[in-house]
């Protein structure tokens, strides 16, 4: 069978508007798996964030302006100057950029990736988007569905305090070959008190 046959019959699998509990996406997910081969099984979220800020000047009129939507300030030394500026907004916030804890460095790249190392173990995407692998198709659903569980509280303990809104926007669970399988969202907020 080829493989757009053996997809359209997994999508076929899902009921047209559904959306279901996590441990009935990851068992849904699992039966109509079709691979030769022990496929990953996926977790996707979408967040209500917007990840992706860098600027200068811009940036800088931005925070003056009263945005504080954010967690962390990396900033390059020649820059500082302007940011200096901020001293007064950001400081008694704990967010002023410091070189003593790596966040003033011409090395942006990596000081944003160690500050998100520290804090959280999820890439989000420009997006919002987060995907995390939960497991393998041939892990009982039990345990993929313990895995989902520990991925989402680890997000909803690193909810950022600027998200404002609905935090978790959708889950979908997935095989590496499947398609998606909708998770229900409010269920899964009811449990996290979102």
């Amino acid at each position: 069978m080829a493989v757009a046959k053996h997809y359209a019959k997994a999508v076929a699998a899902r009921e047209e508007g559904k959306t279901y509990s996590l441990e009935e996406a990851l068992g849904l997910a699992k039966r109509v798996a079709w691979a030769k081969f022990d496929e990953s099984v996926d977790l996707a979220v979408r967040l209500g964030v917007n990840p992706d800020h860098v600027g200068a000047e811009d940036l800088v009129e931005k925070i003056q302006g009263g945005w504080l939507e954010f967690d962390t300030a990396v900033a390059t030394p020649d820059l500082m100057g302007q940011v200096g500026r901020l001293g007064k907004i950001l400081g008694p916030r704990g967010l002023m950029p410091n070189p003593k804890v790596g966040t003033v460095t011409f090395d942006v790249g990596r000081a944003v990736r160690e500050v998100k190392a520290g804090k959280v173990e999820f890439k989000v995407d420009k997006a919002g988007n987060i995907h995390v692998p939960v497991g393998k198709r041939s892990f009982p659903t039990e345990n993929l569905t313990a895995n989902a569980y520990a991925i989402l509280e680890a997000l909803v303990k690193a909810k950022p305090v600027a998200a404002k809104g609905h935090y978790l926007r959708s889950i979908t669970v997935a095989t590496t070959m499947g398609p998606g399988m909708p998770v229900d969202v409010q269920r899964v907020a009811n449990l996290y008190k979102l």
